[in-house]
């Protein structure tokens, strides 16, 4: 049988956050779902999960949140960091207030609330931290440079991290999602529409924003569930793995980036913007 786990999983208002909280409640596990719209996260306690609001930004909002989970359980057996988002953009364009904000919230907001809960889960003896990273952090998007140093960055968080866990019986293990079918593609090409307007970059940025837009409206890509799938694995495994690659294009996206020279995957990224695609009105 299953072992019921107390879970604290961040980002739950939307996507994939909120579906593996679901499907992590529904499994019985005790599961906390964190997020700044708590209203979003209300129907999720139909299926057992207790819904705090948090905000990965904010010091107080997530010492208070690991308190009361400890306060209520007296444990904290997994931590999911899930938050984050995408602001595409030239790197020239892209207001450097937002460049920091996009690192608070997917690099150093997953660092601070990783740092609040290790403590706890080294005095009970061990634990497990499932980080979400992104095939993002393996291959390099055109006009999405800020977003792709914040998922390298979490790449190299978490493999530090896991080395230094391991005399503790921590685990810790990154999910890396392809192309999923959530709004996150879509908010990234609106945020890259409007850094690009009126400015040297606008005709391929709104370009490359109107294929971001199409393709996140497609049937191209992988269902949430898949990622959801790989999150549970990476709770419920007895030994889980370093890393689960999951979602469209995953596997061969980095296994291009990794083979062909940079000047050719410069060359791809760049001729994937200028093509026209359709509305499918």
């Amino acid at each position: 049988m299953m072992k019921e786990k107390v879970i604290l999983i961040t980002g739950a208002s939307s996507g994939i956050g909120y579906d593996a909280a679901q499907t992590l409640a529904r499994q019985g596990h005790r599961v906390y779902a964190a997020a700044r719209r708590v209203e979003k996260m209300e129907p999720l306690k139909e299926f057992g999960a207790k819904v705090i609001r948090m905000d990965v930004t904010d010091e107080a909002s997530m010492q208070q949140g690991v308190e009361a989970v400890m306060k209520a359980e007296g444990r904290l057996d997994v931590l999911v960091n899930n938050a984050g988002y995408g602001f595409f953009g030239a790197i020239e364009t892209v207001p450097m207030e937002e460049a920091r904000r996009q690192l608070e919230v997917n690099v150093f907001g997953l660092a601070r609330l990783t740092q609040l809960v290790l403590p706890y889960m080294r005095k009970q003896g061990g634990g497990r931290i499932v980080n979400m990273a992104s095939i993002a952090g393996k291959m390099v998007f055109y006009m999405g440079g800020w977003y792709n140093v914040t998922k390298y960055s979490v790449e190299a968080f978490s493999d530090a991290l896991r080395m230094e866990m391991k005399p503790f019986g921590i685990d810790v293990v990154m999910v890396e999602p392809g192309a999923i079918k959530t709004d996150w593609g879509i908010i990234a090409a609106r945020h890259l529409k409007e850094t690009s307007e009126g400015t040297v970059y606008e005709d391929l940025g709104t370009q490359w924003a109107h294929n971001m837009d199409w393709f996140y409206r497609t049937n191209l890509l992988s269902s949430p569930k898949v990622i959801t799938q790989a999150i549970s694995r990476a709770v419920n495994s007895h030994r889980p793995k370093a890393r689960y690659c999951r979602g469209r294009f995953s596997i061969i996206g980095r296994v291009a980036h990794s083979l062909l020279p940079a000047r050719w995957w410069d060359a791809i990224m760049r001729q994937g913007g200028k093509i026209k695609v359709k509305d499918k009105n």
